[in-house]
This record gives structure tokens, C-alpha cells and sequence, in this order.
């Protein structure tokens, strides 16, 4: 697509082709701006400016280097959203025709002098400008923009606040399961697909399981749980025998866990079990993934010791489920309630504490 600058009665004006609309009975205009442009097109408030003299709020700079890294690793198969934007002046918009579709396809022509504030996407546009600068052939690619004749202050920051308002952040589960760059993520999902018991009885798109759920597990569970067990990071790449391992070692943890295989062959129901034990919680799960670490590179034979998880008294009355698993009684992931979960799992399948585990263990005790 490309950029006209005309001349106009009033100056020069940038033009885009664009296609016009209606929301809430006012114009708007949606065009393709080449991202070369957009760090020159759209301007920020000044960090200090009060926030209620601004129309959006101050930038987050630990945000931008994740999306201009994002752009410049991933430069042939990347998305990014619209940015939304107001405009201070009158704008130009010569249809294609006057009538039929034609009288909303046309060009858009901006006064060269207008300001443009950026009501949604003032992250993006900073990673535009910082990506294009690692790798150039970006600023070849198009951005779709979103114009909106400006009103005031009042007005943009309205509009600041409901295209916020409504905004959710994907559950971790759900993140986990489309994402498909994230090794990690690639992990969990590899581990569910070929765990019979995680297959079976995992909740693919929510991180919380209702209570009438017949799911025991989450993707995002399994995957921080099997990121642990191989003790990764964020970004580390996973092999094939590690995940082959990862396979194996739920796939035991899962066989000696005879509550799981009994609410798997549905002889007991998922909501009771959840509702009476500590066992199918992330608490629980994460515990094991730390511990399979240490066991694994302990003991060749790990499997036989896993046999003994069978004999654990999982149950919420377990009193000694309390201050490890259980906060005034209510389940706890908390990495501290993880540690001493995973402590009271390792002493009784005679697994060794590290040092940590075992400060952990004495300032628990102490108390």
C-alpha cells in the first residue's frame, strides 16, 4: 500500500486508501499504514503529563522489548492487532463512488499538522519503531489502523477506557494449547496427548476447575509441572528424549495414583475427589514435578520408590496436609506451600531434602 502526501487548501495531507463506517452514529476509517510510517504518524502523550491531561496511559517500557523481539524473530510469521487512533482535525474522504459499496471504499486524506493520539496499541507501536531498527525489511510490512475524528480530551480518554474495559487476558490453558512457538507450551501439550490419565481428564481451555467440572487437571498445570520436572527455562528448547522422559514419568506417577485411575474408569466422581483430597490439584502437581526432577537424577530406579505414593494419606483431613498444602484450609500453590508439599511427598518415598528444602523444612516445624 502506499502513502500519498497531497496538497490540499489547508496543506499537506497524508492519504490512504481506507474503507469508511459507523459507530455510534460517528465516522471511522480503517486503513493498511505501512509500519515505516507509524512511529513518525502517530505521537505519545508525554510520560509528564498528569494522567488525567493524557488520553491513554503512560507506556510500560518492560512490554516493548517482548513484542519488538517477537516481531524480529518471528518477521515472516507474526500477527499484530489493529491500532485504534484519534484524530484533532477534519479529515478527507473521496469515495470510489456515490453509491453502492463503492461509497465507503475510497481515500483518506489527514492534515499533515493534525495531532494523532493512539487510543489502543501505543505498546505496539514502540515495538514497531524498535523492530524496524534490528531488522529493516519490517518497515515493509502494513499495520491496519483504526481513525477516529477526536472530540477532546474527554472523549479519547472514554474511548481509552471501553476499549479497555472489556479486554481478557487468555487463561493460561488456553495459551498453552495455541500457542504452537512456545516450546514449552508444545511440551505440556505433547504430555497430555499421550499420559492416558492426563488425556482423559484435563481441562484444555480454563485454568481453574469448576466445581461440577469431571476434569481433574489443567494444560497449564501439566505444563508448569512438566517444566519443572525437566527443570527448564522459559525459552529453552525441549528435545524429543525429554519429552519421551516427561511422558514416562507422569505416566508411572499416574499408575500409582489408584484415586486417579478410579475417577478415570468413573468410579468416583471428579468434584468429590477434588473436594476431599489434595492429590488432583496444581499444589500437588507441581510438587511431583520438582520431586521427579531430584528423584530421577537420584535414584536409577526411580520407579519402584513412585510405588509408594499409593500409601500417602492424600486426604484434606490429613492434618498434616496443613500449612503445606492447605491455608486455613483452603488449597494453596503458593511456591512456599509447593516446597513443603513437595517435602512431606520426598520424606515418605525416601527421597533425600536438598538444602533449601530442608531450611524450608525447619522454619515450618519452628512455627
Amino acid at each position: 500500500m502506499i502513502v500519498k502526501y497531497t496538497m490540499s487548501d489547508s496543506g499537506f495531507s497524508h492519504t490512504f486508501p481506507a474503507v469508511r463506517g459507523i459507530q455510534a452514529g460517528r465516522p471511522c476509517y480503517i486503513a493498511m499504514c505501512p509500519m515505516r510510517i507509524i512511529p513518525k504518524l502517530f505521537k505519545f502523550d508525554e510520560d509528564e503529563v498528569p494522567a488525567e491531561l493524557r488520553a491513554q496511559r503512560t507506556i510500560n517500557k518492560g512490554r516493548v522489548p517482548e513484542i519488538s523481539t517477537y516481531l524480529v524473530n518471528n518477521s515472516s510469521n507474526y500477527t499484530l492487532s489493529s491500532l485504534t487512533a484519534s484524530v484533532d482535525a477534519m479529515v478527507n474522504f473521496e469515495p470510489m463512488s456515490d453509491t453502492g459499496h463503492g461509497q465507503n471504499i475510497g481515500t483518506l486524506s489527514i492534515p499533515m499538522d493534525a495531532q494523532i493520539l493512539i487510543n489502543d496499541g501505543q505498546h505496539r507501536r514502540a515495538a514497531i519503531e524498535s523492530a524496524i531498527k534490528e531488522n529493516p525489511e519490517l518497515a515493509y510490512d502494513n499495520i491496519s489502523v483504526l481513525f477516529f475524528i477526536d472530540e477532546g480530551l474527554s472523549r479519547s480518554q472514554q474511548m481509552f477506557a471501553d476499549l479497555n474495559k472489556h479486554a481478557v487476558r487468555p487463561s493460561d490453558s488456553i495459551s498453552t494449547l495455541y500457542d504452537l512457538r512456545d516450546n514449552i507450551s508444545e511440551l505440556a501439550r505433547h504430555v497430555q496427548k499421550h499420559v492416558h490419565t492426563f488425556s482423559r481428564l484435563t481441562e484444555m481451555e480454563k485454568s481453574s476447575i469448576s466445581n461440577r467440572s469431571i476434569k481433574l487437571f489443567t494444560l497449564s498445570g501439566i505444563k508448569n509441572a512438566s517444566k519443572a520436572l525437566l527443570h527448564k527455562g522459559t525459552k529453552d528448547s525441549v528435545s524429543k528424549e525429554e519429552k519421551d522422559l516427561a511422558v514416562l514419568f507422569w505416566n508411572e506417577v499416574a499408575s500409582n495414583m489408584q484415586d486417579w485411575q478410579s475417577t478415570l474408569n468413573k468410579k468416583v466422581n471428579s468434584s468429590e475427589l477434588r473436594q476431599q483430597y489434595v492429590h488432583s490439584h496444581a499444589v500437588m502437581l507441581q510438587a511431583m514435578g520438582q520431586i521427579g526432577h531430584d528423584l530421577i537424577n537420584f535414584d536409577t530406579n526411580w520407579k519402584k520408590r513412585l510405588i509408594k505414593l499409593d500409601s500417602i494419606d492424600w486426604a484434606r483431613a490429613n492434618k498434616d496436609w496443613n500449612g503445606r498444602a492447605l491455608v486455613h484450609g483452603h488449597i494453596s500453590k503458593a511456591r512456599t506451600n509447593v516446597m513443603l508439599t513437595g517435602n512431606y511427598i520426598k520424606q515418605h518415598l525416601d527421597i533425600p531434602l536438598n538444602l533449601i528444602e530442608e531450611e524450608a523444612e525447619k522454619a515450618f516445624n519452628h512455627e
